[in-house]
């Protein structure tokens, strides 16, 4: 539902009409308690745990496609540095995780909860800590080009083997 609404939002705000996306967020965060401003990039396949309770965004983030966001997930700059967070496609950022500054989330990669994302994550690693700390590189990921699950520059499983 929020993320069906923040579309709306989000087509409302290219096209420049004026009151609707700011009345769409207002909603979004007295109903559902998260933050997504209608400027925000989504992609498509996004999951914001628990209808992204305590989740905040910045205005300026872009998510890719497949990212699953867990609950009280904070994607947003820092202070004195403009940049912010890309999180490109099919990444798992755990609950309570927050991705700061000119960050850039690999591919397929995953953030644990209550990680604090300081620097960038390699496509396909799993990043844990306060600050967060790569400790695998090299995952295998949840679908690869045929549909199966293939790591890095590994050819997909058959299906039915």
């Amino acid at each position: 539902m929020v993320l069906r609404l923040h579309r709306v939002a989000h087509l409302c705000w290219r096209y420049r009409v004026p009151l609707l996306p700011r009345l769409i967020y207002i909603f979004n965060r007295i109903v559902f308690g998260v933050v997504l401003p209608p400027s925000v990039r989504i992609g498509r396949s996004v999951v914001l745990g628990y209808q992204g309770l305590g989740t905040v965004i910045h205005r300026r983030a872009v998510i890719g496609s497949g990212v699953n966001i867990g609950s009280g997930v904070t994607i947003g700059g820092r202070s004195e540095m403009q940049q912010v967070p890309v999180i490109e496609d099919d990444v798992l950022l755990g609950t309570g995780a927050k991705v700061l500054g000119p960050v850039r989330v690999g591919r397929g990669a995953k953030i644990g909860a209550n990680a604090v994302v300081l620097s960038d994550v390699p496509a396909f690693a799993v990043a844990v800590g306060v600050p967060a700390k790569v400790v695998r590189v090299g995952i295998a990921c949840q679908r690869g080009p045929e549909g199966g699950s293939a790591a890095p520059g590994e050819k997909p499983r058959e299906r039915g083997n």
